[in-house]
């Protein structure tokens, strides 16, 4: 008998199948979640009144109910985090010109330089995580999956503004 399996070609499995539109997304919000769970531990700043303050900066001067709309929490709710960062030194408040019953809120120079300095720290913290835990090559591969991320963001945030999406959070009295 001879053998024949030196004459024949070696097969290779068929490639996987490409993991569900579903999958990826649960990966990578997980994947998100942690990470931006993982560089928080170094601010200073809590969560709420951190989003808050990005709010301002990233959107400029607002009231409380722009800010409440913004963070999708009741006008009370923002009142009370406006009322703890203007205390704080953080945020500046002055009349509306259209309306004097309103305030409008900005960053302050002290509220600017805690916001910087709590992002100064997280891109500390990434920056030595992707020195330590990639090569070179994996870093060019890092820096392409950012341009796909970017993609899905701006998909993802136009597609939770359709007609389709939730109605909103769920509040109340927790």
């Amino acid at each position: 008998m001879s053998d024949t399996s030196a004459s024949r070609p070696m097969r290779t499995p068929a490639a996987a199948p490409p993991p569900s539109a579903g999958e990826i997304a649960d990966h990578l919000r997980a994947a998100v979640s942690a990470l931006v769970r993982g560089t928080r531990a170094v601010d200073q700043l809590a969560p709420v009144p951190a989003s808050v303050l990005d709010l301002l900066d990233t959107r400029g001067p607002m009231t409380t109910a722009e800010l409440a709309a913004g963070r999708q929490v009741r006008h009370q709710t923002m009142a009370v985090t406006v009322k703890e960062l203007t205390s704080a030194g953080l945020l500046g408040a002055e009349t509306d010109p259209a309306d004097a019953r309103k305030k409008i809120l900005t960053l302050t120079t002290a509220g600017k330089a805690a916001l910087d300095a709590d992002r100064r720290k997280r891109v500390a913290v990434l920056a030595e995580a992707v020195d330590e835990a990639l090569d070179e090559d994996e870093r060019r591969d890092l820096a392409r999956a950012l341009d796909l991320i970017d993609r899905i963001t701006h998909s993802a945030g136009r597609l939770s503004r359709s007609p389709q999406a939730s109605p909103g959070p769920i509040t109340g009295a927790w």
